[in-house]
């Protein structure tokens, strides 16, 4: 085995970490991919005799991409970071692959991953670093060109904005499903009291059209409102394919329309009720999403 081998064997070692942490960072498993490839340019060009703790190297690597990345985001926008929903991880009902599972470790379900938009980048990045993968605020300082005493205010801050604002989903994967169920068959019956007995209080729905959509991101707070909003499409569910999935961890469907994904749904249960609710029905985002071999039949 040539030096450059060596090399690449042991960056392997460390690619499932990597891109888990880009994901969480960016929202997004392709950008994450790109962040992670990044960083093997970056040490195939470097002396890796000389890199001491090679996985710190390569996550701070990483973390730096993807600050680039997200600071470019946002100049190429005049929407504020956080107008979106990020790429979900989907997945058949029986699991996900190992790459998969290393994404949406650590109950990172599409709910934390909005708020985590809605951070700024260096907040973002002391979070996921500190709080998600363990550093110390010494190791996460230089990352983010902070003093460890800064660092630790940034996490500080995002977690306040964090906590609380997302539930802990049901453990049960087969008593999330039921919910889901129970919820798709209520809104294409129309039965508006079955939604009000499954839908939390306080449950928000958050709808991303895409560019297309009038006023970006649509966001529908509390159980009758959504509710209302669920009953109002029931024609159109009457010919959508919905097959179920997970998306970042929990229960999930993928909708098609004529053989074409039109939108993809995520439900965070907690308690037993739908406490949020994703939809992506971005046409451009989602023809770039892997699938992972589940597409939706044509037909009823």
């Amino acid at each position: 085995m040539d030096g450059r081998e060596f090399v690449a064997e042991r960056f392997e070692e460390h690619r499932a970490r990597l891109k888990a942490v880009a994901y969480r960072m960016l929202g997004s498993p392709a950008e994450a991919e790109d962040a992670v490839q990044e960083a093997w340019l970056r040490l195939a060009r470097s002396d890796a005799g000389e890199i001491d703790n090679l996985g710190g190297w390569l996550t701070t690597v990483v973390g730096r991409v993807c600050l680039d990345m997200l600071r470019s985001r946002r100049q190429r926008r005049e929407e504020p970071l956080g107008e979106g929903l990020p790429d979900p991880v989907v997945s058949g009902v029986e699991g996900a692959d190992p790459e998969a599972r290393a994404l949406i470790a650590d109950a990172v379900g599409p709910a934390l991953l909005v708020v985590l938009e809605s951070l700024t980048p260096a907040e973002r990045l002391a979070f996921v670093l500190h709080d998600m993968f363990g550093m110390t605020f010494d190791e996460v300082a230089p990352v983010i060109d902070r003093t460890p005493v800064a660092a630790r205010q940034l996490a500080s801050r995002a977690r306040r904005r964090v906590r609380g604002t997302t539930g802990v989903p049901d453990p049960d994967p087969v008593a999330q499903r039921r919910v889901v169920d129970a919820f798709l068959a209520a809104s294409r019956g129309g039965d508006f009291e079955a939604l009000l007995s499954i839908l939390d209080p306080d449950v928000v729905l958050r709808v991303d059209g895409g560019a297309g959509m009038p006023g970006g991101l649509q966001i529908v707070r509390g159980r009758s409102a959504v509710a209302d909003r669920a009953t109002a499409f029931r024609r159109r569910a009457g010919a959508v394919v919905s097959t179920p999935a997970l998306v970042n961890g929990v229960a999930g469907l993928v909708n098609a329309l004529d053989g074409e994904i039109v939108s993809i749904m995520s439900f965070t249960v907690v308690g037993g009720r739908i406490a949020e609710i994703e939809i992506l029905s971005d046409r451009d985002r989602l023809a770039g999403l892997d699938l992972n071999g589940l597409q939706p039949p044509s037909g009823n």
